[in-house]
């Protein structure tokens, strides 16, 4: 099982990614008067078809060649579901798909966040040809970074250029920082 959500985030992502996605949406909302946290991830990709949703949370199924088990949407399920949680998938052949996960925020079998702005900064740099939306809110406060406004303003600049990933690093934990007053999530 994975130790860490954004862990878990990098791996759905990355089904994104293979499901030939332009747009991948990121968003936690963490709000901690209600003892909640969800993760959303939602892609413009290729979709499943009915039959692939029915088999997606089964870890003996997976539309990867390399391997024959496909773990990361049934440990995510798990990690949901196990701190009182929910979990749901969405997906619609040629529309995309979203995965949702509800976490009971203050359970004591609730994975942490971990360095989930390292998550987000490998999956844009790693990923240049897709843009990314990543919402994180902490209570009533929240930022969004949209690789569609970076890449406005650096032009021919990939954002996988050393200084431009250092400055999304910077940008995405000086952000998470004030948005959460660095709570340990």
């Amino acid at each position: 099982m994975m130790t860490e959500l954004s862990l878990n985030i990098l791996d759905i992502a990355q089904n994104s990614v293979k499901a030939g996605a332009s747009l991948i949406e990121i968003s936690i909302t963490v709000d901690v008067p209600s003892d909640k946290l969800e993760v959303e991830i939602k892609d413009n990709g290729c979709g499943m078809t009915k039959e692939q949703l029915r088999q997606v949370e089964d870890p003996f199924f997976t539309t990867r060649t390399t391997r024959k088990v496909g773990l990361g949407v049934p440990f995510f399920k798990y990690a949901a579901l196990g701190t009182g949680g929910d979990f749901k998938i969405v997906s619609e052949i040629g529309t995309g798909t979203q995965v949702k996960a509800l976490f009971t925020y203050s359970h004591i079998d609730r994975m942490p966040l971990g360095d989930i702005s390292d998550t987000i900064r490998t999956l844009i740099c790693f990923n240049t040809h897709i843009d990314f939306v990543y919402i994180y809110q902490y209570n009533q406060n929240s930022f969004i970074l949209d690789t569609r406004e970076f890449k406005e303003i650096l032009g021919d600049v990939g954002l996988d250029e050393p200084e431009v990933s250092r400055y999304i690093l910077e940008f995405l934990n000086e952000n998470k920082n004030e948005v959460d007053g660095g709570a340990v999530i």
